[in-house]
């Protein structure tokens, strides 16, 4: 047999074999980035690829820049921001965290890479770990449960009284600006971003665009999955490229109170039911390690949101928050949270979604921002529809509603033993998330890792979530290193 070699102009030669397709996909894997690089460049030049293989091979290089902007730091740099709170840190406790994935890490190119926040991350999700950091910052709080410890109460107790879902309305009035860094993009060419705006729902009213920086613009329709603005703007040499809009309106908190007994039967041949309890590869997949996990949570329990409250109470006490890669980097974000055994608010989010629909409750993906008076930030959070009832907001990663006295007596959040709620009233405050929304919900996104509105030429920054915003010229996409995002509330 005759192989096929051929010299490329960096003087490394190739066969036919090196740059068949799983070959290449094996060397990414083993984190051989450079050589991955130079097999799919070669494969570009030399085979006839369809427009669709060009863009897949090229977000693959894209994909491996994303990782490696993730993971830049070296071990004696992480060693060192462990040091910190943990001066009496070894060589032994690093291991261990590296063997758990407590201390997220890779290898690209033969080199230990450790993800950007490694290191904080430690604190949040090994035990000791966080008792050590926490004891160093004594006058630290948990501001956002405080705020919502006395927040939810007044919801829940507002909800009884008016005997209606809708309650306690707050007006809320925002900016929203996307800048593209200057030079970024040669001057005169024209750059186009896609912004987060508001989704239509029953929570909103008197929803008003007040201004815009450009005098034209285009808001994705109604019942658009990622709801964007979208403007145009040509850049200047020397100055960044800035858009933004302000938009006012008015928005109510939404409990519904009900009884598991309230729920009925599912019809299963329903189009709701048949899509929201469906697999949507890659990352809502039933896998035999999810479907093993979810029965031996849910055991016997036949109700809805009997089954729904199990998995969201095993996510809170199995899955810390902790700061996340890019989501474009991951294969599989739920098995990613089983892997590393923590996740943020998406991550934790799209198990909880996976896990509801394979225990055949339907559930959906929602995502946008979070507006609190006490923090402002990027949140992911889901719906679930029980027949009778309709579509419900649940929140794994804010998990149970601790009351003001449990956070004064040091009682660590979403720890508390289930058996210390008694009454009606504090079961709906301990799990509101799992039936109820607050008001500070900026909802942007019904879905995930759908088309925007006008179509993006080139593949997204973000490729699962729709919260930062999106930009590109006609060179390509501009990723999140080359522009920067705020929301204000005014």
């Amino acid at each position: 047999m005759i192989l096929s070699i051929v010299a490329t102009s960096c003087g490394q030669f190739f066969s036919e074999s090196s740059i068949d397709d799983s070959h290449i996909k094996k060397v990414i894997e083993k984190g051989d980035y450079s050589y991955a690089k130079h097999l799919i460049k070669y494969k570009i030049a030399t085979q006839d690829l369809s427009a669709s293989e060009l863009l897949d091979w090229n977000f693959a290089v894209d994909r491996m820049n994303r990782i490696s902007k993730d993971f830049y730091k070296t071990d004696t740099l992480v060693y060192r921001e462990l040091r910190q709170y943990y001066p009496n840190i070894t060589l032994e406790d690093i291991a261990q965290w590296e063997k758990s994935n407590i201390l997220e890490h890779i290898y690209i190119d033969g080199e230990k890479r450790y993800f950007r926040n490694a290191a904080r991350n430690v604190f949040r999700i090994d035990p000791q770990a966080n008792i050590l950091f926490n004891a160093s910052r004594v006058n630290d709080t948990d501001k956002l449960g405080i705020f919502l410890s006395g927040y939810i109460p007044k919801v829940v107790s507002a909800s009884a009284k008016k005997k209606t879902a809708l309650v306690l309305p707050e007006d809320i009035k925002i900016r929203y600006t996307l800048s593209v860094k200057a030079d970024e993009v040669p001057p005169g060419e024209v750059i186009r971003v896609w912004m987060p705006y508001l989704q239509e729902d029953d929570i909103y009213k008197n929803v008003k665009l007040l201004s815009t920086s450009q005098p034209h613009y285009c808001i994705a329709p109604e019942k658009s999955f990622h709801k964007s603005i979208y403007m145009e703007k040509r850049a200047e040499k020397g100055k960044s490229t800035d858009f933004w809009y302000e938009l006012s309106y008015t928005a109510y908190n939404k409990f519904s109170s009900f009884s598991p007994e309230d729920i009925t039967s599912y019809d299963k041949w329903s189009k709701t039911y048949r899509i929201h309890t469906a697999e949507r590869p890659p990352h809502i997949v039933f896998s035999q390690r999810i479907k093993n996990l979810t029965d031996s949570i849910i055991n016997t329990e036949t109700n809805p949101y009997k089954k729904a409250v199990l998995i969201f109470d095993w996510i809170c006490d199995h899955y810390p928050w902790a700061s996340a890669r890019e989501y474009s980097t991951i294969d599989n974000i739920p098995e990613y949270v089983l892997d590393n055994n923590h996740g943020d608010c998406g991550q934790v989010g799209l198990l909880f979604i996976t896990m509801a629909r394979y225990a055949g409750i339907p559930a959906k993906w929602e995502s946008g921002w979070m507006l609190h008076p006490v923090e402002i930030n990027l949140h992911d959070w889901v719906r679930v529809y029980f027949e009778g009832v309709g579509w419900v907001g649940v929140d794994p990663s804010f998990g149970r509603v601790l009351t003001e006295e449990d956070l004064k007596s040091d009682v660590r959040r979403g720890r508390i033993i289930r058996s210390a709620f008694k009454s009606k009233q504090n079961e709906n405050v301990f799990h509101f998330f799992t039936h109820g929304m607050d008001a500070y919900r900026f909802i942007v996104n019904t879905d995930f890792s759908r088309k925007l509105y006008p179509m993006k030429i080139y593949p997204r920054s973000e490729t699962v979530d729709f919260q930062r915003g999106e930009a590109e010229w006609r060179g390509g996409n501009l990723y999140f290193d080359k522009w920067n995002y705020n929301m204000e509330v005014l």
